[in-house]
C-alpha cells in the first residue's frame, strides 16, 4: 500500500475524478473501431520502448487541483501520436482543451466527456503547451488537492506574444471508440499509439503502490481517465494493462499502474477513445515513419 494517502478524505479524492458518463446520443454518434483478431500481437508491449524517440510517452504529469483527467488523457495520447506518426516531438496544451471546449466537453475542472475532447481536436484543434501552459503550476500531493481550483478562462492568446494562437493549433482526424474486445484495444495501441481510457475508481485505488490492481475494497469514488500505453503478463500469469496516470510520480509505481486485463476490471475496457493526428495546419516537413499510411490527412 502507498502510505502517503492515509489521511485523505473522500471529498478531497473525489475532486480528482473528472469523468462524466458519456451521454447515450454521443455513443451512438461515435464510430466504433474493431481490429481483426487475426492481427499478430506480441504477448507484451510498452509504447515507451516501441517508440523510444517519443519522450512524451514516458512523461508523468500532474493535474493539480482540478478534475481535468478527461483532458489530460486525451491531450497526452494525441501528443504521443503526433510523434509516432509524424515524427514531431511536441507537447500539446491541456489548458486549451480545458478552458476553451466549454459545455461541449462538460464542466472543465468539475469533469468532462473524453470522447468530446477528441471531437474538439477535430473541429478546433489544440495549441502547444508552449503557447498555452497548464494553469496550475503548483501541483500537489495526490490525492487530496484542496481547495479545488475553478476552471481557467479561455483566453485564445499565446503567452509568447510572438506566437499566433491559430498557427499553434494541431488537429485530429476523427474521434472514435475502440471495441471493448481486449485484442482490438491492443491492436489499436500497437498500430497507432497510446489511447485514452476511462474507468470506475474505488477507494482502494488511492492506495495503489505496485503490482496488478484489482478492486478489492471500498466504495465507488467516481470516474477517471488515463493513458493506456501497453500490456503484459506477470511471472505468475496475471494479464495486465499498463497505464500512465497524471497524479505525479509520487503516486503508484512512479506514476504508472497496472490493472487486470481481459475481464473489464472497473470498466477499463468499455470506454476506450482515440483519434489520429492530422497534417492540417502543420507548416513543416512531415517525417515519414512506419504507420503513417494509417493516417488520413
Amino acid at each position: 500500500m502507498n502510505p502517503q494517502f492515509s489521511n485523505y478524505t473522500v471529498g478531497q479524492f473525489k475532486h480528482l475524478l473528472g469523468v462524466k458518463p458519456t451521454p447515450q446520443k454521443d455513443l451512438w454518434n461515435t464510430p466504433l473501431i474493431t481490429h481483426p483478431e487475426s492481427f499478430k500481437l506480441p504477448s507484451s508491449f510498452d509504447a515507451r520502448i516501441a517508440w523510444p524517440q517519443c519522450s512524451t510517452i514516458g512523461r508523468i504529469l500532474d493535474q493539480g487541483h482540478c478534475g481535468s483527467c478527461w483532458a489530460f488523457g486525451a491531450v497526452e495520447s494525441l501528443t504521443d501520436r503526433f510523434c509516432i506518426h509524424f515524427g514531431m516531438n511536441i507537447s500539446l496544451s491541456v489548458n486549451d482543451l480545458l478552458a476553451c471546449c466549454g459545455f461541449m466537453c462538460g464542466s472543465g475542472c468539475d469533469g468532462g466527456y473524453p470522447i468530446n475532447a477528441w471531437r474538439y481536436f477535430v473541429h478546433h484543434g489544440v495549441v502547444t503547451e508552449e503557447c498555452d501552459p497548464y494553469f496550475d503550476n503548483i501541483g500537489c500531493s495526490h490525492p487530496g488537492c484542496e481547495p479545488a481550483y475553478p476552471t481557467p478562462s479561455c483566453v485564445r492568446k499565446c503567452v509568447d506574444k510572438n506566437q499566433l494562437w491559430r498557427d499553434s493549433k494541431h488537429y485530429s482526424v476523427g474521434a472514435y471508440r475502440i471495441s471493448s474486445d481486449p485484442s482490438s484495444i491492443m491492436a489499436e495501441v500497437y498500430k497507432n499509439g497510446p489511447v485514452e481510457v476511462s474507468f470506475t475508481v474505488y477507494e482502494d485505488f488511492a492506495h495503489y503502490k505496485s503490482g496488478v490492481y484489482k478492486h478489492v475494497a471500498g466504495d465507488v469514488m467516481g470516474g477517471h481517465a488515463v493513458k493506456l500505453i501497453g500490456w503484459g503478463t506477470t511471472a505468475s500469469g496475471e494479464d495486465y494493462w499498463l497505464l500512465a496516470n497524471q497524479w505525479n510520480r509520487s503516486w503508484g509505481d512512479d506514476g504508472y499502474f497496472m490493472i487486470t486485463r481481459g475481464t473489464n476490471e472497473c470498466g477499463i475496457e468499455e470506454d476506450v477513445v482515440a483519434g489520429l493526428p492530422s497534417s492540417k495546419n502543420i507548416l513543416r516537413e512531415v517525417a515519414t515513419v512506419d504507420g503513417v499510411a494509417d493516417v488520413s490527412v
